[in-house]
Parts: C-alpha cells; sequence; structure tokens
C-alpha cells in the first residue's frame, strides 16, 4: 500500500481527470489493482468506490487479480479461431489447470483471451510475456508449457 500512496502524491486530490492515469501507475507498478488500492483512490479523489470500479472495468487494461509470472494470451480472432484456437484454449486450459483470468496457484501462469493479437498470418498464435508463439497445435502447448517451467528451475 506504500507504493500506492506514493503514486498519488503525484496526482492532485481534484477531479477525476487523474482517474485513468493513476489506475494505470498503480497497475503498472503493482501488475494489478487490489480492492485495498482502489479503496486508497476513492479517498484521495473523494469519489465513491464503485465509480472507481465502473471506470476500471470498462477498460481491458485493467486487472483485478494477480497475473501470474508467465502471462498467456490466447488470440481468439477470425484466422486464430479457424486454424484451431478453441482447442488451443483448451488445451491450456488443461495443462495449467485454471480458466481464462485465473492465476495458477503457484503464481506461474496466468490465462487471458484476448480478440486479435495482430499475427493473424502465424494463426493460431499465444502470447507469454510478450513472446509470439506461432502455428500452436495441442499437442506443441505441453513442450511449450514445459520450457517456461524449465526456465523457473533454472
Amino acid at each position: 500500500m506504500e507504493k500506492v500512496k506514493e503514486i498519488l502524491q503525484n496526482y492532485s486530490s481534484e477531479g477525476r481527470e487523474n482517474l485513468i492515469p493513476i489506475l494505470q501507475d498503480i497497475q503498472d507498478n503493482n501488475g494489478w489493482l487490489s480492492e485495498g488500492s482502489i479503496i486508497e483512490v476513492g479517498n484521495h479523489l473523494n469519489l465513491p468506490v464503485s465509480k472507481i470500479y465502473g471506470v476500471a472495468t470498462f477498460y481491458n487494461q485493467f486487472s483485478f487479480q494477480p497475473k501470474g509470472k508467465y502471462h498467456v494470451q490466447v488470440c481468439r480472432g477470425t484466422a486464430c479461431h479457424v486454424l484451431g484456437s478453441a482447442s488451443v484454449l483448451k488445451e491450456l486450459e488443461s495443462t495449467l489447470k485454471i480458466k481464462p483470468d485465473q492465476t495458477s496457484k503457484d503464481g506461474l501462469f496466468s490465462l487471458e483471451i484476448v480478440a486479435c493479437i495482430g499475427a493473424c498470418g502465424l494463426a493460431p498464435v499465444i502470447s507469454i510475456n510478450g513472446e509470439f508463439h506461432a502455428k500452436i497445435t495441442s499437442d506443441s502447448i505441453k513442450q511449450i508449457i514445459d520450457n517456461y517451467k524449465q526456465q523457473q528451475n533454472n
């Protein structure tokens, strides 16, 4: 909570025009928006918590749960869908034992569905911490995830 208070010191407590930049700074620093951080923002800007949640839930960039060390994004755009991203997602759920918008119990992996990654020529594609993995199959998922687990152990 100390870091949230430091961030808030950089912003005037007047008006709600600073709300999104404050939330972005907190998300960038913490990786997510905790209930406590939302309450602090509300106190600082003299806004009801419900208003802050309303704004934060409107934008996809904000998360209310901590992300894993390895954040997996599954593209569900048209090209990826046609080429099998539904089975890729199903395999990821099975391998990681989590559903979209969840983080594994060990904190290593989180899973997110995105509308389009913008790499249609690589379909189906996933991104892990910004690193693209192209032409994914259900079989290649286990190897990719195992590689990230091995990185963790080294």
